[in-house]
């Protein structure tokens, strides 16, 4: 005979005397429910007395036991008996032959659950949900709470009247609501920014950019938030606008204005709020720049065009990108660079650190955001392999992914190949791959020829400064559909019904989908902070209207100030190997033209 039927038997024999208790609510095994919703089943002990108990387990149960041997049960005569079989099969036999029932566990009761289950978020909370889920993936931060006013995202910030708790509102962006989120990311991204740190505090003292007005145009991030306290800790002034209609961190630019900068910017300019957020960086009146940080040559360019004169104080211009210094040798060599230029695209620390490392990772991070593909296997062509190229065709190789290369430089295109990487016309693999990704720097890489041509499901982006690259506004046309996916993702759908997936609509994917390595950023930015500290103080005659590169010097210091972080001890020269090299013990250990 089986434990369970013998423990029901017993039961049986034993309660047919026992009066039905009946429960009341003083009784002691009344169910009691907290201010909580948890009801206590567990039944209480008249006496002090209790007999040691052995629990009787299920056939198939080989959970182990929950009570101890001392744990203390009601007496059999004081319990009002169920089937056993009810309450789970579980009961206790005394010593003396009663039959104790197992105390129930607490079980939790939600009050009305299904009708919370079933009930509808309003309207705006739909929106808000809508929006924090579709942007979590592209945004630059993934705190949700700072897309909650959803009614901040239906009006324009030129169309808002916004002040700091200071009362200061020479400001534009998109909700200073979110300072204390942009804070918190600028004091992380510090941590990742030793070189800029380490300057701001051995050069705090000297100011030796006491006088300088500083107008940016760049990436407005916590990493360019960092940069922007630093000069200003440096002694200057600043006034600042975005290059990128999409890389803005709405919540850094919210910290920024909170901090007392004029900012002017947020995610999701139009073309038109583009160039009046630049006019505004620039137009106020009792307030003249003398210094300009570029990324593309958009402010040099708007300056030239509308305040000419402007160029007059101006002591230098310090570019960042491969368009914009492009864009600055055009000036020079037709005779219009007004003022000296500082080519920090080409400095060492720049092109083999930002251009390089930044790309190799933040290619994949843009693309896992926004289209969650898997790389292994995929066919992938590289329009350039340049430094940017470089990191991306590296990063994709790495993942699984079949790489084709494009290239017209010979040299460039020979280092691929012995890369490992077959270099191709862009022509022969443009039905078969899976992703295009262009980083040349050029116009009209991507024409709609090949559009036309691509595969059904083709992923289209470009890691290049400017838009131009892909040719967008070839598909702007009456017979293609354009479908949103999600923020910075597009179908373009043709009348067949294929459709490719263009990001960010041809604009920079890493800073438009995703963010990119601070330290990596800590290299750059530590380099246009010297730039601009050399182009401020130079002696007047030192530099002509021309462009320069940073000298070497400043380049191996830059370097040397991210050395500490990864514990590293340089080899010092001793004098004879110096003088047998030519060399100067504390460098620079590489000629200017060093590239």
């Amino acid at each position: 005979m089986s434990v369970q039927v013998l423990a029901a038997k017993m039961a049986e024999v034993e309660l047919k005397d026992v009066p039905g208790k009946e429960l009341t609510p003083e009784s002691p095994l009344t169910p009691k429910t907290d201010d909580k919703g948890i009801v206590e089943n567990e039944p209480k002990a008249t006496s002090a007395t209790t007999p040691t108990m052995e629990p009787i387990v299920k056939t198939g149960d080989t959970s182990p036991g929950f009570l101890t041997p001392n744990t203390k049960m009601p007496q059999a005569s004081a319990m009002k008996r169920t089937d056993p079989q009810q309450n789970g099969g579980e009961a206790f036999v005394n010593r003396d032959g009663t039959v104790a029932e197992a105390p129930r566990l607490k079980k939790i009761q939600f009050a009305d659950q299904k009708q919370e289950f079933n009930k509808r978020p309003t309207k705006i909370g739909r929106r808000s949900l809508s929006r924090s889920i579709s942007q979590s993936s592209t945004d630059s931060y993934g705190s949700a709470a700072s897309y909650t006013d959803s009614s901040d995202d239906e009006t324009s910030p030129r169309d808002k009247q916004q002040k700091n708790s200071k009362g200061n509102g020479d400001f534009c962006i998109k909700n200073i609501k979110q300072a204390d989120f942009g804070r918190r990311e600028i004091e992380i991204a510090e941590q990742e920014m030793p070189a800029l740190m380490a300057l701001r505090k051995r050069a705090q003292g000297e100011k030796p950019l006491a006088g300088a007005k500083v107008v940016g145009c760049t990436h407005i991030t916590a990493q360019t938030a960092v940069l922007m306290e630093t000069l200003t800790a440096l002694g200057a002034q600043c006034r600042w606008a975005a290059c990128n209609i999409y890389s803005t961190q709405n919540e850094v630019a919210a910290a920024l204005a909170e901090g007392g900068f004029s900012v002017f910017a947020w995610k999701g300019e139009s073309e038109d709020d583009f160039w009046w957020c630049i006019d505004r960086c620039v137009n106020l009146e009792g307030w003249q720049p003398n210094m300009i940080l570029d990324d593309g040559g958009d402010l040099t360019h708007w300056i030239y065009k509308k305040y000419p004169n402007m160029f007059k104080k101006i002591k230098g211009i310090v570019e960042e990108s491969v368009t914009g210094v492009h864009r600055l040798y055009q000036l020079s060599k037709a005779g219009k660079l007004c003022v000296p230029a500082m080519n920090v695209n080409d400095s060492v620390t720049k092109q083999k650190f930002d251009n390089l490392y930044c790309c190799r990772e933040s290619i994949l991070d843009g693309l896992k955001r926004t289209t969650d593909v898997m790389f292994g296997g995929k066919q992938v062509v590289v329009c350039g392999y340049g430094e940017v190229g470089k990191g991306c065709c590296a990063a994709l190789k790495a993942m699984g992914s079949i790489v084709y290369v494009t290239e017209i430089d010979p040299i460039c295109a020979l280092q691929a190949c012995m890369d490992g990487f077959r270099l191709v016309k862009l022509n022969e693999v443009i039905r078969q791959v899976d992703i295009v990704i262009t980083c040349t720097g050029n116009k009209n890489v991507v024409v709609r020829e090949y559009l036309d041509r691509m595969k059904n499901g083709c992923i289209v982006c470009n890691m290049g400064h400017s838009n131009t690259e892909i040719d967008v506004a070839s598909l702007r046309t009456p017979e293609l559909t354009w479908e949103r996916v999600r923020s910075q993702v597009d179908h373009v759908i043709w009348p067949d019904g294929k459709r490719i997936v263009l990001l960010a609509e041809g604009r920079l994917l890493n800073l438009s989908c995703s963010t990119v390595p601070t330290f990596v950023l800590s290299i750059t930015a530590t380099t246009q902070a010297l730039a601009l500290i050399e182009l401020y103080n130079a002696p007047e005659g030192r530099y002509k209207q021309d462009v320069y590169l940073l000298p070497k010097k400043m380049d191996e210091y830059v370097a040397s100030l991210h050395l500490p972080t990864f514990d590293a001890h340089l080899t010092e020269l001793s004098d004879e190997q110096a003088k047998y090299l030519g060399l100067n013990k504390n460098g620079p250990f590489k000629p200017n033209y060093y590239r």
